[in-house]
């Protein structure tokens, strides 16, 4: 049985009481075919709409193409859309993604984020293109891997996809687990800035700094607070803390995480494009109800 719930402006239907699905009319968390989504920007904002959303941040990796482009379609639908953008860095060794929000996309710190990681990510892609050619004994030319991505932002998805169609690997899963996987030999690792850096290009872009999917890093409890108190330290201010298919346990650790921090929340789907998974706009658990939600800052 469903029923209509709201919290904290969120209208959302509960479909199961041991694992809430929620259609929200907020997602601030999703991706188009201006990184690694398969929908446009102007598809993902109709589907949007269609879905009932009335608030949306597209944040691709590493650009904010994806809200340009799909500005005149969310003007059309009447949907509010918030800049976004997912920017990788790196703390302690690990990898991390803060999502960026309500940024001025015109600063100069975005613009200075923006050509810093194409350019991280350009000499990211040579690199596997020159191992993973040589692992074939085949040249892997890099316009026709770009084709794919349809931007100026590539990754190993597009790889894969390009050796399927040369007949090089049966299916995008084989690409992963033969060449491109953690860990193989398309698995390169890309100079992305520290944590702080990152942040300060958002806040100095007028922006709100939000620590991304912190659940699935694989840390410590004793090092993931360490990781968030220098986020803090940095100019963070927010954590996600209802995000796409997490379970109620993880749910309740980023809860008590933002509380124990002093952080605001934040709520995303990380929609990529119609799965077999069920996830789509608007689907998270969900959110807090002692958790001040991230949108109060510009609501």
């Amino acid at each position: 049985m469903w029923r209509l719930c709201i919290y904290n402006g969120l209208h959302y239907v509960v479909s199961h009481p041991e694992r809430p699905i929620v259609n929200s009319v907020i997602d601030l968390h999703c991706h188009t075919t201006a990184s690694d989504g398969s929908l446009s920007p102007a598809e993902l904002v109709e589907r949007a709409s269609d879905r009932g959303i009335q608030t949306l941040a597209i944040t691709d990796h590493d650009t904010l193409e994806g809200f340009r482009q799909g500005r005149e379609m969310a003007e059309k639908k009447n949907l509010r859309l918030i800049s976004g953008i997912e920017l990788s860095c790196v703390w302690g060794g690990a990898t991390i993604h803060i999502v960026g929000l309500n940024m001025d996309v015109d600063s100069a710190a975005m613009k200075e984020a923006e050509a810093f990681q194409l350019k991280a990510r350009n000499e990211r892609c040579e690199l596997i293109a020159q191992r993973v050619g040589k692992k074939l004994k085949q040249d892997i030319c890099m316009d026709s891997v770009r084709e794919y991505a349809g931007s100026d932002i590539v990754g190993r998805p597009h790889f894969a996809r390009y050796l399927v169609d040369q007949g090089w690997v049966p299916s995008m899963q084989a690409a992963f687990t033969k060449y491109l996987g953690s860990g193989k030999v398309g698995d390169v690792k890309t100079s992305w800035p520290e944590l702080d850096q990152v942040v300060r290009w958002i806040v100095d872009g007028g922006g709100v700094a939000v620590m991304a999917h912190a659940h699935l890093y694989k840390m410590t409890r004793t090092k993931l607070r360490a990781c968030m108190s220098d986020f803090k330290e940095a100019g963070g201010c927010a954590l996600e803390v209802a995000y796409g298919q997490m379970d109620n346990n993880q749910r309740g650790q980023m809860t008590t995480l933002a509380k124990e921090m002093d952080l605001m929340g934040s709520c995303g789907s990380d929609f990529h494009g119609p799965n077999r998974f069920g996830l789509d706009l608007g689907v998270m658990p969900a959110f807090p109800k002692d958790v001040t939600p991230v949108w109060s800052l510009w609501q």
